[in-house]
């Protein structure tokens, strides 16, 4: 007798996979809450209205925190039997009854034992700054405004000290999971220019992260980039663990959760 894959929906039900974008300023983050608003209790809402209450809640790649933004977070939600929305038509059909700052880009059927989240291999960040004397109204809600300039090779020269497998709780606030993450990548790159600067796009990337880790990262590069630690200082705080040392957690606003990978047989988002 064949056991059914890993992480087979329930009896009765059907997974679609989705792919969904939000602006993260009016949400708690993804998860539910009881007090605030959040994308998941959301998303869950728009899919009971479709598909009554039989609809389970929907899982996501990652949780985000408050305030951060998602270009392509892949989500997945198992449905009854008697779904009769056509998965090619899900995403308009979703997209009639979430507000403006959500939207889903794509639907269709899971593979065979997909998991949102467990399945997922690789999880990818961009934080972005904006270096320029003055702050720009369209990036406001985007990116990070420092008026000074940023020494973006030290940057990444301290960077490149962090790639790899290590114990990061100099990084991380309030974690009780243990502290030793892969960090795959993390580097700076030009963004678009604007007057008097340009934006510098932080690109972080690993299987999974602590909490409030990737903005742990950004302000202590950021310490960096204005002169105030060197690329030794970095390599030190890492070693000692103590998140006193590092620098402080940059707002979310200009945090974005911009991709997922998965074995195969799903294909990377």
């Amino acid at each position: 007798m064949t056991s059914p894959p890993a992480y087979a929906p329930p009896p009765g039900l059907r997974r679609l996979r989705l792919l969904l974008a939000w602006d993260g300023a009016s949400f708690a983050g993804w998860q539910a809450q009881a007090n605030a608003p959040s994308v998941q209790a959301t998303l869950h809402a728009a899919l009971v209205r479709l598909g009554g209450e039989g609809v389970a809640r929907p899982v996501a790649a990652g949780r985000t925190d408050a305030g951060v933004h998602a270009a392509a977070m892949p989500a997945h939600v198992d449905v009854p039997g008697e779904f009769r929305i056509p998965v090619e038509k899900l995403a308009r059909a979703l997209n009639a009854h979430l507000p403006p700052s959500v939207a889903v880009l794509e639907a269709g059927p899971a593979p065979p034992g997909f998991h949102a989240r467990f399945s997922c291999t690789e999880r990818r960040y961009t934080y972005l700054l904006l270096a320029a004397p003055q702050r720009h109204p369209l990036w406001a809600g985007r990116a990070l405004h420092v008026p000074g300039p940023l020494d973006v090779p030290a940057m990444n020269a301290a960077a490149a000290r962090l790639i790899g497998t290590h114990d990061f709780a100099a990084f991380a606030t309030q974690e009780d999971r243990q502290t030793v993450r892969e960090l795959r990548a993390l580097e700076i790159r030009p963004g678009p220019p604007v007057p008097g600067g340009g934006i510098r796009e932080v690109h972080v990337a690993g299987e999974s992260f602590l909490r409030h880790m990737v903005r742990g990262l950004v302000g202590t590069l950021l310490l960096v980039g204005q002169g105030k630690l060197g690329e030794e200082d970095v390599a030190d705080i890492l070693a000692g663990r103590e998140r006193a040392r590092a620098g402080a957690n940059v707002p979310a606003h200009g945090l974005m959760f911009v991709g997922a990978s998965y074995d195969s047989p799903a294909r990377t988002m």
